[in-house]
């Protein structure tokens, strides 16, 4: 029975011994492994073979068993680094950390600890964060880490969100400042400078809109910016949006407020490529035409000049750099000695050094200008424009030709161009006179006849020019022109430099001494050439026309967009000390049609 239980008893003690005696193993082998020189008893019985017995192993296992703290877990291992767990004595209360040796006593004394040499084998820890990035960076590595500098860099670490999200929002920054710093790069040599004129040079004439005109209620077509009123009973033959019943001789308003619209203004005149004019020469001009002393006529125009020869921004240049806007032709503001029309505007010491844009420019003259006269379209946006370059390709024209105009005297090309159109079956023919279906003034009937002729007549009238021959730009009608103060010398910032590319010349002595019939010349032109003229046309049409004034960019250059353009080219080659304008290659081919005029 003693027997038995003593069976038990070391049965039990085994359960529970065993299981310690291989980490005992372990724990021992490290021990005189890594020990820096042999125990007492081994150095004593050198020589001897070294042999432990059974008993022995399991009597060194139960003494160790009973000093032996348990195995702490591994956080346990990471975060307290202990020293081997038989130099721990065991204790209710953690005792005080040892104090840390110093570097050069664990570099020659101490061995690395069994622990760091099992954890060579298990992943890296992760990196540590930017901090203590640059902590280590600031502070000498430890002697092991320079040993490792011989191993390849690891890769850097991606920053964390923080940084990624500072870093994404400094790229926003420098992505928005780009668009600013080009805004301000597309004005450079652009910027336009505005006079501040008193109001009695523009806001009170269109005031006293009533006494413009004798013949004309000016007051309904200086309305809305100089546009006049809207068209919305048309006959279908106009878009809704973007067509208005503007007179001819509100240029004026109509670039002002333009002007006010443009991109490039500035409020320092020294800035400026060239400096604007707002004076509505062309309404002032108009209200005297009849009936009215010359000292009348010239009152405005001279208080005009006194007015700019006090203005600072006029000392820079003598003017040289001012440009207006004068909704007449030349003429009207040319008055020669002994005459009673119109004023000398353009003949004063002061506007002698200005640029004037006129409707029709003088070509003796050197300070003059040419652009195009107001038409009905006035678009806002790119694709009004488009539509309507759609609508007129589609366009159906029956007419080979047509005319829409008045007589002159007897004996003009006018008239015979009228007779010759009126005796053929292949001319559209809008004569004005009275009746609503000849009203020439209303804007339907001119472009539905426009819209259904292959070639629209321009002959010159009381003057060289036609708002006609823009009218049928507009409408896609190639214009037949019979004297080069028509176009080909007049509007040479808007108009292609080749005339055959876009219209038709026809000397008008031919058609007056009656060797030239109009009718036969245009049937000579095939379909093909008759084609691409008209595909010109219709591509000229955006800067021919004047964008709603109201509209501060429309996607598209207007005739203003071009006009201030070549102010600028103008301006600068006079400040470079250049002539005005560089003389076009064939020019001088037109001047024998002037003088004999």
């Amino acid at each position: 029975m003693r027997s038995f239980h003593g069976s038990a008893a070391v049965l039990l003690a085994a359960r529970w011994l065993l299981p310690l005696a291989v980490p005992a193993c372990c724990v021992l082998w490290m021990l005189m492994s890594f020990s820096s020189s042999p125990p007492p008893e081994l150095a004593a019985g050198s020589g001897e073979s070294f042999q432990v017995s059974v008993g022995e192993i399991v009597g060194t296992v139960e003494r160790r068993a009973v000093d032996t703290p348990p195995v702490p877990e591994r956080d346990d291992i990471v975060g307290t680094s202990p020293p081997p767990p038989e130099l721990t004595p065991r204790t209710d209360t953690p005792p005080s950390p040892p104090p840390l040796p110093t570097r050069d006593e664990i570099i020659g004394k101490s061995p690395p600890p069994p622990e760091r040499h099992a954890r060579t084998e298990t992943p890296p820890s992760p990196p540590p964060p930017p901090e203590r990035q640059a902590q280590a960076e600031t502070s000498p590595p430890p002697p092991e880490r320079q040993a490792r500098t011989e191993t390849p860099p690891s890769v850097p670490p991606p920053p964390p969100a923080a940084a990624a999200a500072a870093a994404a929002r400094q790229e926003r920054r420098s992505r928005a400042k780009k668009p600013k710093a080009a805004a301000a790069d597309r004005c450079a040599g652009r910027y336009i400078y505005i006079q501040d004129l008193p109001s009695r040079f523009n806001a009170d004439l269109l005031r006293d809109c009533r006494s413009l005109s004798a013949w004309t209620d000016m007051c309904k077509h200086v309305a809305n910016a100089g546009m006049g009123p809207r068209l919305t009973r048309n006959g279908g033959v106009l878009p809704s949006t973007g067509w208005y019943d503007t007179n001819q001789f509100t240029l004026d308003v109509i670039f002002h407020n333009r002007m006010r619209q443009y991109g490039c203004l500035t409020a320092d005149a020294s800035l400026a490529a060239a400096v604007y004019v707002p004076y509505y020469a062309g309404l002032d001009v108009g209200r005297y035409l009849w009936g009215f002393n010359n000292d009348l006529r010239d009152a405005l125009a001279e208080d005009l000049a006194h007015w700019l020869r006090s203005s600072p921004a006029w000392a820079a240049h003598g003017g040289r750099d001012h440009f207006l806007v004068a909704g007449r032709i030349a003429w009207d503001f040319r008055r020669e000695d002994g005459s009673d029309w119109g004023s000398r505007l353009l003949l004063l010491p002061e506007t002698k050094n200005m640029t004037a844009l006129v409707l029709e420019s003088d070509r003796w003259h050197a300070g003059d200008a040419g652009v195009p006269y107001p038409t009905y379209f006035h678009p806002s946006r790119a694709g009004e424009v488009a539509s309507w370059q759609k609508a007129v390709r589609r366009a159906r024209r029956p007419w080979l030709f047509a005319f829409a105009g008045a007589r002159r005297s007897d004996g003009t090309v006018r008239d015979r161009l009228i007779d010759q159109c009126a005796g053929s079956r292949r001319c559209g023919l809008l004569q004005c006179g009275s009746g609503r279906r000849n009203d020439c003034y209303a804007p339907s009937n001119v472009m539905r006849l426009f819209k259904s002729a292959a070639f629209c007549l321009q002959p010159p009238g009381d003057s060289y020019t036609r708002r006609s021959a823009f009218d049928a730009i507009l409408a896609g009608c190639v214009p037949v022109f019979f004297h080069p103060g028509s176009a080909y010398a007049q509007y040479r910032w808007h108009l292609p430099p080749d005339p055959a590319a876009y219209s038709v010349f026809v000397p008008e002595h031919g058609v007056l001494n009656g060797t030239v019939k109009v009718e036969d010349v245009l049937r000579r032109l095939s379909r093909a050439r008759v084609a691409a003229m008209r595909e010109r046309v219709v591509r000229m049409i955006p800067g021919v026309v004047y964008r709603e004034t109201r509209a501060r960019a429309g996607g598209f250059r207007d005739a203003v967009d071009i006009a201030v353009d070549g102010v600028i080219e103008r301006v600068g080659r006079i400040k470079r000390g250049l002539p005005p304008r560089e003389e076009a290659d064939g020019e001088r081919l037109w001047d024998g049609y002037f003088d004999m005029r």
